[in-house]
């Protein structure tokens, strides 16, 4: 049987010819074949070679934490052109990857697609289609009528705007790779390639088939080598795609985590170890979202705030009856947070993240946790772009790929911006001063959702602060819930930067919310799919 050669990091930059077309398996530091972008980069450093290259990231290659990923190859000249679905990301007092400064200064093309049709995009390439067509961006910065994902003065036009039977959707063209650089956690002789190890194969065997299909090669990242054939059934890449191996032994597993077996699901993590959410604002909003779920629910989960909540389920004894989705590609378990988001602790599943996006966007879920960072008054939501700090927040990620067709959408985030003091005391919301900074205002610097399209799908759309809960209803934005020790007119219509309508049924938030101690969350149970199908099968008796 045919052997595929193992190589050194240098070894195998030099595979890599001026001008390719790159595609590089990874979220952000999960799944990173960092040691091998790290030699294509030195090569460069060296000699001047490969330059000119384009690059594809369904998910950001590398973090601002120690995994270079992408910054390896930002040398001036090296990079041509990158489409990713996210880029390194990380707080506002660190410097901006360079990856970021090559945008900002129009020194590179670069485009933010979402996340799912990136990966379809390679499945489009591997099988001879023209690109991937979707509703998936319509309406947001990805419609070519507003940015066309377009990050830079200097990008040219990607994104197109079809009609089929009078419906309007994208199209997104197909990209044929020259190399793929992926990676695992075990390679035979052969090449075949196991994930004992990792947290999600992410897109790595699509990734292969796009570059193998179309003449390239596959370069494969592990972590150590086994002499002898992998047991069938552990195969997930098959060798037939991989030209090359290189071996890491000091591969990180995602994010400043070395190897946990149970973001793996090697082993069973017992979770009385995790730790509460602390007392605050933040847990209120987190606790009024995780009340919109419903026991047997699958839901998809977001970063930001919304990431609290399976821990606030965690101490309402909620948390199996949750199903989480996660687009790295974790079914079941309990979503990880910090560095390890993404991942999931006692996981179900771990399939790949483009059969993930499959029912993502389908709507094969009930219920998106996720968060804002402003509101428009047409309901539009932008998580994608902060113009002050761009490296802050990721892009947009699978962000579009889940709000298309998600039944119900949750959000989660604080009412203002900006230095406050807001306290909570016995039950009740206590203003001392707000933050200057609106956060529903009449424009958002990049619409990553619209409030529009939701309207037209009959999406079921809310908006959760520690202050009133919002929904978008066909005549706007309607406040529906305020806090105990709030005024409607000073502390939130007033404090809004577009109007707000008011519901004629408003409610009071439960002072439960605003106590410290477990407040006793009651979860309503989903309805069967087939219930009523087994009762119409049982027999009279």
């Amino acid at each position: 049987m045919r052997t595929v050669p193992v190589l050194t990091g240098a070894e195998a930059a030099q595979l890599i010819t001026g001008s390719a077309v790159i595609t590089i398996s990874s979220s952000s530091g999960l799944g990173c074949p960092d040691a091998v972008l790290e030699a294509i980069g030195q090569r460069y450093e060296e000699t001047g070679s490969p330059a000119n290259l384009t690059t594809l990231h369904p998910i950001a290659a590398g973090d601002m934490y120690g995994i270079k990923g992408i910054d390896h190859l930002c040398r001036p000249g090296q990079l041509r052109r990158v489409l990713a679905g996210s880029y390194p990301s990380g707080g506002s007092k660190l410097d901006p990857p360079l990856i970021r400064e090559l945008i900002h200064n129009d020194q590179i093309q670069a485009l933010n697609i979402p996340s799912g049709v990136l990966f379809q995009m390679h499945r489009a390439a591997s099988t001879g289609q023209p690109g991937v067509m979707t509703e998936v961006g319509l309406g947001t910065y990805t419609d070519p009528r507003l940015e066309g994902a377009k990050m830079n003065a200097v990008t040219e036009d990607f994104v197109q705007l079809m009609k089929v039977d009078g419906n309007e959707y994208l199209f997104y063209p197909a990209i044929n790779v020259d190399v793929a650089i992926i990676r695992a956690t075990t390679a035979d002789p052969y090449g075949n390639l196991s994930y004992e190890e990792e947290c999600s194969t992410l897109g790595a065997l699509d990734q292969a088939y796009a570059a193998h299909n179309s003449g390239g090669i596959v370069i494969a990242q592990v972590k150590r080598l086994s002499e002898t054939q992998l047991a069938t059934q552990v195969v997930r890449v098959p060798g037939i795609l991989v030209d090359a191996i290189v071996v890491d032994p000091d591969q990180m597993q995602t994010t400043q985590t070395v190897y946990d077996p149970a973001l793996s699901g090697e082993i069973h993590r017992d979770l009385d170890d995790i730790e509460p959410v602390e007392f605050g604002l933040e847990k209120v909003i987190a606790r009024r979202a995780a009340a919109e779920l419903q026991v047997d629910a699958v839901v998809n989960l977001g970063f930001g705030i919304s990431a609290a909540i399976p821990r606030v389920l965690l101490e309402e004894g909620h948390a199996a009856d949750i199903t989480w989705v996660i687009e790295q590609g974790a079914v079941g378990g309990f979503p990880a947070t910090g560095f390890a988001f993404g991942c999931a602790f006692n996981p179900q599943a771990l399939v790949q993240s483009i059969d993930q996006f499959t029912l993502l966007q389908g709507g094969g879920f009930d219920v998106a946790m996720l968060s804002f960072l402003e509101v428009s008054g047409a309901g539009d939501v932008n998580v994608s772009y902060l113009a002050a700090r761009p490296h802050v927040t990721a892009g947009v990620g699978g962000f579009s790929d889940i709000i298309t067709r998600a039944p119900k959408i949750v959000y989660s985030g604080y009412f203002t911006a900006g230095k406050k003091d807001i306290q909570i005391e016995d039950g009740q919301l206590k203003i001392i001063s707000d933050g200057a900074i609106a956060k529903f205002v009449p424009e958002i610097a990049q619409v990553s959702f619209s409030g529009e399209m939701a309207r037209r799908r009959r999406q079921e759309v809310l908006y959760v602060t520690e202050r009133c809960v919002i929904e978008l209803t066909e005549n706007g934005l309607t406040v529906i819930e305020i806090a105990p020790g709030v005024d409607l007119e000073t502390d939130i219509l007033a404090k809004s930067g577009v109007p707000l309508l008011v519901s004629s049924d408003l409610q009071r938030m439960s002072p439960a919310l605003f106590r410290p101690e477990p407040m006793g969350l009651i979860l309503s149970r989903k309805p069967s799919r087939i219930a009523h199908l087994l009762r119409q099968s049982v027999p009279h008796r």
